[in-house]
């Protein structure tokens, strides 16, 4: 069953978080991963969203995957940058299956 992290994104630094962007882009395709969306500015419905926020929605083929993508050397070096680069609120959930 796919997984999907979500993000919401606040950028800090433009220039880190292109770079940023790039180690995770690489990493999240050598674990299988695929963006469904990137960068994309959300339409509130319902509730509040906090200005200059982002969305990005990564399927993966299932959780496992996810998990050993976070977790994994490749997107160790993106991490030692995010908190420079960007503030976030990243989830990981079950797709239906």
């Amino acid at each position: 069953m796919s997984a999907y992290v979500i993000s919401e994104v606040e950028i800090l630094d433009e220039t880190q978080a292109q770079r940023y962007r790039e180690l995770a882009q690489a990493s999240i395709a050598a674990h299988g991963g695929r963006y469904l969306a990137r960068g994309a500015v959300p339409v509130t419905l319902e509730g509040e969203t906090p200005d200059n926020r982002r969305l990005v929605v990564v399927e993966f083929p299932d959780r496992a995957t996810a998990e050993r993508w976070y977790s994994s050397a490749e997107y160790a070096a993106a991490l030692n940058i995010r908190a420079t680069a960007l503030r976030r609120r990243l989830l990981l959930v079950d797709g239906l299956g």
